[in-house]
């Protein structure tokens, strides 16, 4: 693009254009490895909407978060794909996902399919950086049909949670079975999800903590996608009433009087897991020297884009631009919004650049410690949405036809800086502009995945799920 002068070919900017010097804020370069590398947190939540947060004005409480907000560096124009797989392996490999495979569906139950091994992920590096523990805890949802797709062999050294999506909060169940594991084996502990998951995190923080290896922990809440399912007490919150019916038919298990009532009393207890794995981490004396990453997968299936337009599984700015936090108190100046675009794809790029590690892997994310640091206000980038969108600092892109969920007359440009709600389609305007954009977004359009894409429903009448998602005694390895 004429106006992008520091792309290559591939879309990314050149070397040139991303090496650091000394930069600014009290951050003193790469970690070195005379020294001790920085914890990493990284939680996720599912399918929480941009307008689903007390500090972007929900009336949600999110107490927790809103209090993280104000300390920490909120990243403004923080965009990932607009349904959870994708977003999953994108994080994890710094690739588009479309590249592995995985662009319009998730995987659900009934797919033998996964990421494959030739894929990097992100603890495989950290392995080498002395990351003794790389825990991956909560909802995996990038493979659970064969050995090779399981967390333990993608670098993470525990695994506790459930490999598939859109459990039961309270048995742990999808398709009838059981979908709850510690490591390779069934796990029987009781209790609701999102209070099991923050009780792990919180208990391999204090394991990890204090010792001389820094440690990666991934927390990936199921909260609050569906099934709508609450505690009372959380309910009670807002306005709950057990003498009333619960809404639904069927199981009406967590239910509330109402979906609204349920879906953020599902919120207000992920934001109180949140705080208590921030307060171990303070009280362990690990947070000042922790990279501390939250966001979300993508849009809002039930809750609020605020006034973002569109919603998940669209490429419109409320599916895929979503509330994102970053702090590392000993490192990086806080209580200021960044509005650069960066993504999903950036995360493990960057934190490779922070370590000073080399990779072999061939990303399509690019570090962004520049802009952490202040060492730079902005950079020109594209990042690729994916189904024909683009978006870069001022500039929107996206081509009818791809998304079905989109209803479109015409490809839709927008000066997203200044229109951020997408209101106003500039496309006969700049011609030219749009023009650059499609030639872009035909590069990774036209990549060729490396298996069929079926239908999400595809393989679903006659499946019977394994015993207890076992893959050692149910899948091939």
């Amino acid at each position: 693009m004429k106006s992008d002068t520091h792309f290559n070919d591939s879309g990314r900017l050149s070397a040139s254009a991303i090496l650091l010097t000394a930069v600014t804020m009290g951050y003193s370069g790469n970690v070195t490895e005379t020294s001790k590398r920085p914890n990493i947190v990284i939680v996720l939540a599912d399918d929480l909407g941009w307008g689903d947060v007390g500090y972007h004005g929900s009336h949600i409480q999110t107490p927790n978060l809103d209090m993280l907000s104000e300390k920490a560096i909120r990243l403004d124009r923080f965009y990932v794909a607009p349904i959870s797989t994708p977003t999953r392996a994108g994080m994890l490999t710094g690739r588009y996902p479309n590249r592995m495979g995985i662009r319009e569906v998730v995987i659900p139950p009934w797919r033998d399919y996964g990421i494959e091994s030739g894929e990097i992920f992100l603890p495989q590096e950290l392995e080498k950086a002395g990351y003794k523990h790389r825990a991956m805890i909560g909802k995996w949802h990038l493979g659970h049909s064969r050995k090779k797709y399981h967390p333990l062999h993608k670098g993470f050294t525990h695994f506790y949670g459930h490999l598939n999506g859109a459990i039961d909060y309270f048995s742990h169940r999808r398709e009838g079975e059981l979908d709850w594991h510690n490591n390779w084996e069934s796990s029987y502990d009781k209790g609701y999800s999102t209070d099991l998951i923050t009780d792990h995190a919180v208990q391999c923080i204090n394991e990890y903590a204090g010792e001389e290896h820094p440690f990666f922990v991934y927390v990936a809440y199921n909260a609050p996608h569906t099934p709508l399912q609450a505690k009372d007490d959380d309910l009670k919150r807002y306005g709950f009433d057990p003498s009333k019916k619960r809404f639904g038919k069927g199981d009406k298990t967590g239910r509330g009087n109402n979906r609204e009532q349920t879906y953020a009393a599902m919120i207000t207890c992920m934001d109180r897991g949140i705080g208590r794995i921030i307060n171990t981490l303070k009280e362990a004396g690990e947070f000042d020297d922790t990279i501390f990453l939250f966001f979300s997968d993508n849009g809002p299936d039930v809750g609020s884009g605020g006034e973002l337009r569109g919603r998940k599984f669209t490429e419109f700015e409320g599916g895929v631009r979503v509330p994102a936090l970053l702090s590392w108190p000993s490192k990086l100046t806080g209580e200021r919004t960044i509005h650069q675009v960066m993504g999903y794809v950036d995360i493990m790029p960057t934190l490779l650049d922070i370590l000073g590690l080399q990779s072999t892997a061939q990303f399509d994310g690019i570090s962004m410690l520049s802009i952490l640091t202040g060492k730079r206000e902005s950079m020109d980038r594209i990042l690729y949405l994916g189904l024909g969108s683009a978006v870069s600092n001022k500039w929107k892109f996206i081509e009818k036809g791809h998304n079905p969920k989109i209803k479109a007359t015409s490809d839709m440009l927008f000066t997203i800086d200044t229109d951020p709600f997408e209101q106003n389609n500039r496309i006969d305007e700049y011609r030219e502009k749009a023009a650059d954009f499609r030639s872009f977004v035909k590069r990774y359009d036209t990549i060729a995945p490396p298996r069929p894409q079926p239908e999400y429903q595809d393989g679903r009448d006659g499946f019977v799920a394994p015993k207890e998602w076992g893959i050692e005694s149910c899948w091939k390895k």
